[in-house]
């Protein structure tokens, strides 16, 4: 009855009052909870973006408790679709680089909210609340409506899309990080600071799966003293290097550890009138067995995979499996675009030979001034460009000296040392070890070479340490030799020394050596791709 009394005997305003505060205080409360100012524990990621006039997201941006970065949980330059595979033209060391589109998270939510649990990423729009008592304290829950787990591999995605960034800003700004080992400058490379960056951000971040199937000699083994020796180097070097990863959801390319050498030295049967079958077989059910087994080969129809062969027959062979050679990355010292070699996609690696399996003894020559010969070439005369050279030079001048056999008691190395220039032409294909013997004895390289793409040409310009000379033009190469200047092939042979690091065969891999160029091709390749939006059981 007080209760009833007091409440009775107050004016008709204050009981409006008493009335209309309840309804003000859950106004105030749908006002705030729905507000896009809301702030959340510092596990939680607050995304704002807008959308401009013609309804294309703008900018992501995000705010943290305490305004922090934290880089690991961004996802930004990344646009998530069903599409599965997509080819860029990214070629940040040319400095031709694509443009990264912008953050969409979800087409239908303005404020999305991302929320970091357990490595997992969810994306939410926030959710409305139940009415609360009025006389007790709430807090504002923070339950999303719609959850999506991010995959390892849209993660891996966002990584590149921010190693593309990287070498975009330094390919265009020109700044270059401190490298106390080595830092590449000058005119060899097409854009050194890019280049650079693009080392850095693979040994940060490149992650290789090595397919542990197969059975050696065929697999997990290859030669180390022939002249396709690059082939045994690289497999036996992936199986130590601290790119190399067992978890195959953090890797980014995944290697097919076949011989080729060894499939023809084993299987090839020179009195089978079919003897290509038998070989492309082996690889076919090797695929079949590792597309079989895991899911990575068919998720992206073996775009992130890549094989490497030093064996002149290594492009034929990759026919046998038409995803392996429309998709993936080829590593080839055969690297010839009349035979299907794509210079966007393949990769083209040095034929190298070590007599020994070692560079012992094969690195270091005299200055220029002390080599006496201009131009010299001995070998087998063999494929469509050795006999003209022969037929116009060989025995004919003491200047150009041209051999199919060397005299007895004449050392071939001896020789590439003794020479300003050493003529590399094409034999039955386009590979040579020549190349890269010219440059550990310090002898300017004169490429001779249809349809050819030298080793990490999208790296290194070619033309600032050696010579190309077109095949119709063999009838004048005293002309064309003899009339670079002295300064000129100075500047050529320093070059050349320079450039040496990047082909020499290490025990053990050292960093920027030949090795760890091709895995830079590789990497190359890995940033031109991107898979979306994959989910796979």
């Amino acid at each position: 009855m007080k209760i009833c009394s007091s409440w009775c005997s107050k004016s008709a305003s204050t009981r409006f009052l008493w009335i209309i505060i309840p309804f003000i205080l859950v106004s105030i409360f749908f006002a705030f909870g729905n507000s896009k100012s809301s702030s959340f524990s510092t596990s939680t990621w607050l995304f704002s973006s807008g959308k401009n006039n013609s309804g294309e997201l703008v900018a992501v941006k995000v705010a943290v408790n305490g305004g922090a970065d934290h880089e690991d949980a961004i996802l930004e330059d990344y646009n998530f679709n069903n599409s599965n595979i997509i080819i860029n033209s990214f070629s940040p060391i040319t400095a031709e680089v694509d443009q990264e589109s912008e953050e969409e998270f979800q087409e239908n939510h303005e404020q999305p909210v991302v929320t970091q649990k357990d490595e997992s990423f969810n994306i939410s729009s926030e959710k409305s609340h139940e009415l609360p008592s009025l006389n007790e304290t709430h807090d504002l829950s923070t339950e999303p409506k719609i959850k999506k787990k991010f995959t390892n591999l849209e993660k891996l995605e966002v990584q590149l899309g921010k190693a593309r960034a990287a070498i975009k800003e330094a390919a265009m700004s020109g700044n270059q990080t401190d490298d106390s080992d080595y830092v590449p400058t000058g005119p060899l490379y097409w854009n050194a600071k890019a280049f650079h960056r693009s080392y850095l951000e693979m040994e940060k971040q490149f992650k290789v799966f090595v397919y542990e199937e197969g059975e050696q000699p065929i697999f997990h083994n290859g030669p180390c003293k022939s002249i396709y020796a690059m082939e045994g180097n690289f497999i036996y070097q992936m199986e130590t290097t601290k790119l190399r990863t067992r978890d195959p959801e953090k890797a980014h390319v995944f290697f097919l550890p076949i011989s080729v050498t060894a499939i023809v030295h084993f299987i090839y049967d020179r009195k089978s009138r079919d003897h290509w079958n038998p070989m492309k077989q082996t690889l076919t059910d090797y695929i079949n067995l590792v597309s079989g087994k895991y899911p990575y080969w068919n998720r992206s129809i073996g775009a992130d995979h890549f094989m490497l062969s030093c064996h002149d027959w290594g492009p034929e062979i990759s026919k046998a499996v038409p995803e392996l050679f429309k998709n993936s990355i080829r590593a080839l010292c055969n690297a010839n675009t009349s035979e299907g070699f794509k210079p966007s996609r393949d990769v083209s690696f040095p034929e190298i030979l070590l007599p020994g399996g070692t560079m012992d003894g094969l690195l270091g020559g005299p200055s220029p001034s002390r080599r006496s010969i201009l131009a010299f070439f001995a070998g087998g005369l063999h494929g469509p460009i050795r006999p003209i050279l022969l037929e116009h030079w060989e025995n004919k001048d003491n200047d150009v000296q041209v051999h199919r056999y060397l005299p007895k008691g004449v050392s071939y190395y001896g020789m590439l040392r003794n020479s300003k220039f050493c003529l590399c032409p094409s034999g039955y294909e386009v590979a040579s070890p020549r190349m890269v013997e010219a440059l550990y004895t310090g002898c300017v390289p004169v490429l001779i070479k249809d349809h050819y793409v030298p080793p990490f040409s999208d790296i290194l310009n070619w033309k600032s340490f050696s010579v190309e000379v077109p095949v119709e033009r063999i009838p004048d190469l005293k002309k064309i030799l003899a009339g670079i200047s002295t300064r000129q092939y100075i500047r050529l042979q320093r070059r050349g020394k320079q450039v040496r690091r990047h082909f020499e065969v290490n025990r053990t891999p050292k960093r920027y050596d030949v090795f760890h160029m091709i895995l830079h091709s590789i990497w190359l390749r890995r940033l031109n791709i991107k898979l979306h939006g994959l989910e796979y059981l």
